[in-house]
């Protein structure tokens, strides 16, 4: 499975926090040849499952993205809007965004505003109407918008908008794809609604009942330029296996397993730590009278940004010790 491609056929859909259909719909097709067998909850879940008669294993990796949602439309015609998730003023004006219907947009600063003093709620988006008429033509409030930036690679790099967490969906299908006899009863969930505060983990876990899980995810990294040390993983050093992030403390068995079947598959690992963030991991692992749950994160720069970069090497790593302990002799 190319990972770029698989990359971009999942960005080409619209899929903001709690419209994630068309990914879902996407990623249906994709796994479909791996699946015994694909259902939906209520919630808008995607869960591919691989049926054996061992211990319930679910992997977790949120559909979701971040997003933008119409709140009113001023006399200009200009669109002012709220956040669907982490956005932050200095990392989002001036981008392109589009919407569902097609409309397309970029998110402007007021001039009378200093950089420095910029928040969200100074920010509109500009789609070119003439007025207040015209735009409400065009867009309506409750309409959601995301960024329209290209994905592309550079050198053993990619860079997308969305690779939170759209590449670890590529991950799960990766491993899908890799995958070969399991005794192990097989959950891979797609999940909804994570950036708005892991909803659909919460539901998806309670439905499954699942005696392992593994949410897989992005985490920030410690090699950009004026890192102050507040995560330990660095682009191309490997799968990064999780400890914790401000939603978990990953349960010591799930550390010590996931870091051996790296070591004894020859995948490159590192560690996961990070001092802010989160992941499905946060309601999965209090889910009915817990979970044994760990993390396999892929290390990512410039996260909520529109334009995101992760190794190549890393995301192959990843979907490797997902399939890895899929496939592992577990309890239970």
């Amino acid at each position: 499975m190319d990972i770029l491609s698989t990359l971009q056929a999942l960005n080409a859909c619209h899929g903001p926090s709690g419209n994630e259909s068309g990914v879902a719909a996407a990623i249906r097709t994709l796994a479909a040849p791996y699946a015994d067998e694909i259902t939906a909850d209520t919630l808008g879940n995607l869960i591919v499952h691989k049926k054996g008669s061992g211990p319930r294993v679910m992997f977790a990796a949120h559909m979701d993205s971040i997003g933008c949602i119409v709140t009113h439309v001023d006399e200009k015609g200009f669109v002012r809007f709220g956040k669907l998730g982490g956005l932050s003023a200095h990392e989002i004006a001036f981008t392109p965004v589009r919407f569902q219907n097609g409309v397309r947009g970029v998110i402007c600063a007021p001039e009378n505003v200093e950089p420095k003093d910029w928040k969200t709620d100074d920010l509109y988006i500009d789609i070119g109407a003439r007025d207040q008429e015209e735009a409400r033509k065009l867009v309506d409030l409750g309409d959601t918008a995301v960024y329209a930036a290209e994905s592309y690679a550079a050198g053993g790099r990619l860079v997308s908008p969305y690779m939170d967490n759209r590449i670890s969906c590529v991950v799960l299908l990766m491993a899908l794809e890799q995958l070969r006899e399991s005794q192990n009863d097989l959950y891979f969930v797609f999940t909804v609604q994570e950036e708005v505060g892991i909803r659909g983990a919460k539901t998806a876990a309670f439905g499954i009942d699942p005696v392992y899980a593994v949410a897989v995810d992005v985490t920030s990294t410690d090699d950009e330029l004026g890192s102050k040390h507040g995560s330990t993983s660095k682009l191309g050093g490997g799968a990064a296996v999780k400890v914790m992030d401000s939603s978990v403390l990953c349960h010591p068995s799930m550390v010590a397993r996931l870091t051996a079947l790296a070591e004894e598959k020859g995948i490159p690992a590192q560690r996961d730590i990070i001092r802010a963030g989160g992941t499905d991991a946060g309601a999965i692992h209090q889910s009915r009278a817990g979970v044994y749950t760990g993390g396999i994160s892929v290390p990512c720069r410039y996260i909520h940004t529109p334009q995101e970069m992760v190794d190549a090497g890393d995301v192959e790593a990843c979907a490797k010790l997902v399939a890895a302990f899929a496939q592992s002799e577990l309890d239970g």
